[in-house]
């Protein structure tokens, strides 16, 4: 692979809905550059970018794969990146490094939920994007409905670079509107043709609105073309750069990526209208040295920096880490700051990849997409830079994992193996959670469905070796008090010699705090050096409640009264009394338990507000209020989490699909009262 200039590089994610055709499309592409000369098909599992047993398990990408095609004296680095709507942090960290994206539409399906998804976070950031239409050639395949489906959920500023034609009601081949250029499938390629006349007006009607948008851009073409002066080529191209840069349009092309239609011409129009690296907006990154913020130009003469925005676990070949170049140069052998372990790493290899394919490189310049390998320190959102220029770039901020399962080996052996498993994949998937909960015993996995979780087991079990079964997540609840109330408790023993004495009496009542201890010991009742004594015993009496054994809070203790003997107190009897002035003060402080509240941030479409907020009176939650944000409605709510522990499965059969949401810990509220004894039961077993 020869080298190439920063103008010359295109970063490009390839975006869809599940099974659109965007691992097709990057076979299609390998094959026209002559990259391969024969085409791997998904149901044959033969596809360079889907090569993980998971990914051939379920016929779907995992994982985003890197994809680079040399067209036309341009490098293009594709990102095939899931379709799965809960592989969150492959789409964010994908977006993170890309200036353009192809989003697949299939035609047989139009807009789909998984469309709508990726288009709106592409608008957060201000990603230009294509929309290809991919299987054309399906049976009864209506265009005008398609394009008028895009518009209504994608926006009115969709337009057709590309017009498809066909007799009768087969899908030949399509018009370049721009250049005004028939190609033509004969059954094996496409041949340049003329447009046949019969589709000559409604062309000359697409070009018309293409040449309005160009003629908008400037002052100077708004004169030519109302002045029915022509317009060149190289002004046209040049206005519909600055156009879809400017997201005022989003070209619309026509294909069959099966029947590699359409795909030569969507690498042209990638090279003429998607912007190079050193376009758009500068990077902005911390000077270490004085906390300071630095706009970060992607060119190569600045002072070398790149961002880790991926990391795969290789079991032969160790760690390696997809880097974005975002500025300078950097060569194999050279020795680059890493600030999170801030030390100096050497560059022993630098490699692009087809899928798992490694072709190696002697350098890399600013706004390539590169590898390297067996940095083990490295780990993604990590930043490299120059010794000289020490900068960090921010972490992706992802979304709150939203469900968890319970796991443990079916066999029992293979525990000590199931944290090294998890810690593995957690460095390849940095956004599901991992927690050991010492209360209930269990080992929880957090993530942003079932699929999601599933995942992570099946790769336990492919790559470790580690199998393991799901169980359900148990709530942890915490006990309190009601009322305020007083206890005594007195510790006596005698056995010959030294014997134990402590007398206290401990005054308790709610509080807005954990746990408070205070004294109001008079006259030397308890000597100070045992209140340290009392405390303690309050603190690990409270760790088990007296109802279902959880932790008690929202306490304060007051050590008012008690006695000591001059010779048999000693620290552990006061321990031992303060237990026993809490067991006797439970009948009338009146204990009672305590669930965690989540805060619910929920998002969903105009049409479903309804129903979820009915959902949510039914799990006794709470709406704090609502708010309009990118054509969404989300609402604020509370409920508990017992209600909440399947939101995830549910929210998504509520709103076919497309409604999201993320939840944080917010407090703990009383349990009602009818569902106290349920619980008490299920936790004492």
């Amino acid at each position: 692979m020869k080298d190439y200039g920063t103008r010359d590089l295109r970063n490009i994610a390839l975006l869809g809905h599940l099974g659109s055709g965007k691992t097709s499309l990057t076979e299609s592409l390998l094959f026209v550059s002559k990259v391969t000369n024969k085409k791997g098909e998904v149901e044959k599992k033969t596809t360079k970018s889907d090569f993980m047993v998971e990914e051939h398990q379920r016929g779907s990408s995992m994982q985003t794969s890197l994809i680079p095609i040399e067209w036309n004296d341009c490098k293009l680095n594709f990102l095939d990146v899931p379709g799965n709507d809960e592989l969150i942090s492959e789409l964010y960290h994908a977006l993170e490094v890309v200036k353009g994206a192809v989003i697949l539409i299939d035609a047989t399906k139009g807009v789909e939920v998984g469309t709508e998804r990726v288009w709106t976070e592409i608008r957060k950031r201000h990603i230009p994007a294509v929309l290809f239409i991919n299987k054309m050639d399906k049976e009864n395949i209506d265009y005008e409905k398609l394009l008028e489906d895009i518009r209504t959920k994608l926006g009115k500023r969709a337009v057709p670079f590309t017009y498809p034609i066909g007799r009768k009601e087969d899908f030949e081949g399509f018009v370049n509107v721009v250049e005004m250029k028939a190609r033509i499938y004969n059954g094996t390629t496409c041949e340049d043709a003329d447009i046949w006349e019969e589709k000559l007006p409604k062309v000359e009607q697409l070009r018309e609105m293409i040449m309005e948008s160009v003629a908008e851009t400037s002052e100077d073409l708004l004169e030519k073309y109302l002045g029915g002066e022509a317009i060149s080529e190289e002004e046209i191209k040049k206005a519909l750069h600055e156009s879809i840069l400017n997201g005022e349009i989003t070209p619309v092309l026509v294909g069959s990526v099966t029947k590699n239609i359409g795909v030569q011409t969507l690498l042209k129009m990638l090279i003429d209208f998607s912007p190079s690296p050193n376009e758009l907006k500068e990077l902005e990154a911390k000077k270490l040295d004085n906390n300071q913020i630095v706009k970060v130009k992607t060119v190569d003469t600045e002072p070398f920096s790149a961002y880790v925005f991926k990391t795969m676990v290789d079991p032969f070949i160790g760690t390696i880490s997809f880097l974005k170049i975002n500025s300078g140069t950097i060569n194999v052998g050279d020795e680059v700051y890493h600030p999170q372990s801030d030390s100096l790493i050497k560059i022993n290899q630098l490699l692009t990849l087809i899928g798992k394919e490694q072709i190696p490189l002697t350098k890399a310049i600013a706004g390539d997409i590169v590898v390297t390998t067996k940095l083990d320190s490295l780990r993604t959102d990590d930043t490299l830079s120059d010794p000289k220029f020490k900068i960090m770039f921010d972490k992706i901020k992802l979304p709150t994992v939203v469900i968890y399962k319970a796991i443990h080996p079916t066999d029992k052996n293979d525990e000590d193996k199931i944290s090294m498993a998890l810690g593995k994949i957690n460095i390849e998937d940095p956004s599901f959670d991992i927690q050991r909960n010492k209360e209930t015993g269990q080992l929880l996995i957090g993530g942003y469905g079932l699929s999601h979780i599933s995942y992570i087991t099946d790769r336990m079990k492919n790559m470790y070796k580690v199998s393991v079964v799901f169980d359900d997540q148990k709530i942890v609840y915490r006990e309190t008090i009601k009322k305020k109330g007083e206890g005594e408790g007195k510790h006596k023993k005698q056995s010959g010699g030294a014997g134990q004495f402590g007398h206290v009496r401990i005054r308790f009542e709610p509080s807005e705090k954990d746990f408070e201890f205070s004294e109001e010991v008079f006259g030397g009742a308890v000597p100070r050096t045992y209140f340290p004594a009392v405390e303690k015993g309050l603190i690990k009496s409270f760790e088990k409640g007296p109802l279902a054994g959880f932790p008690v809070i929202h306490v304060k203790a007051t050590l008012f009264d008690g006695s000591y003997h001059s010779v048999d107190s000693n620290e552990i009897s006061f321990v031992l009394a303060a237990d026993l002035a809490f067991k006797a003060a439970l009948q009338s402080i009146e204990p009672t338990i305590l669930e965690p509240i989540l805060k619910l941030t929920i998002t969903v479409k105009e049409a479903y507000v309804g129903d979820v907020m009915g959902d949510m009176n039914k799990r006794r939650g709470r709406i704090l209020g609502m708010d309009q944000k990118d054509g969404y409605t989300v609402i604020e709510a509370t409920a508990p989490e017992a209600e909440v522990v399947s939101y995830a499965i549910d929210l998504k059969a509520m709103t076919q699909g497309s409604g999201r949401f993320e939840r944080n810990f917010d407090r703990y509220e009383e349990v009602p009262t009818h569902l106290i004894p349920k619980i008490i039961e299920q936790y004492k077993k």
